[in-house]
Parts: C-alpha cells; structure tokens; sequence
C-alpha cells in the first residue's frame, strides 16, 4: 500500500502525509485522506505529479484551480453555463492586470 507525502510544487513544503486517498469532492476541492480516513482540504489544488516509486505527490494551488476543474467538470457533462466561463475569463484577466 503506497502512503504519499503531498507538498506543495512551489516551495516544497510538505502539506500532509501517509496520504491513500487523493480525490476531489463533489465542490471541486481537493482532499487527502489520510491512513485513519482522515480527510485535509486543499482549496483550489491541482494534483500536478504522482510518484509511486518514492510515495510522493506535489500539487499547485492557485485561485484558478477551483473554478476552472468545475468548469471542465461540467463541460464533460455537458452541464457548463456562459457564466462558468466568464468567471474564468473574468479571472484570467485580472491576472492579465496584475502582471
């Protein structure tokens, strides 16, 4: 049984680990369940690379996670509305701004 630790990809800091479960819930956030099924949330956290030969895991966190799995969530569905998307467009370009 593989027992992850999860960190964080910009900065390597450990977020949680003996993590079994890595898993989104039904609001998009991300969880890690841990070996006593204890579950830690991850706003707007993105599973960016999974390791199995050392037990590890990194993500990204950003303010775009969150929206933007739904809204790919609900476009596979066939369930995504305009104003998912410009949320997301409304998002992107107040990054734009800020750069």
């Amino acid at each position: 049984m593989c027992e992850f630790k999860v960190s964080n990809k910009s900065d390597k800091a450990q977020i949680a680990e003996e993590i079994l479960v890595l898993s989104y819930s039904d609001e998009n956030v991300l969880q890690l369940r841990d070996i006593l099924g204890v579950a830690e949330q991850v706003e707007s956290g993105l599973i960016y690379d999974v390791n199995t030969l050392d037990q590890t895991c990194s993500i990204i966190q950003h303010p775009l996670v969150q929206p933007f799995i739904k809204l790919v969530d609900n476009l596979s569905s066939q369930n995504a509305t305009p104003e998912q998307i410009d949320e997301i467009i409304d998002k992107l370009e107040d990054l734009k701004a800020a750069l």
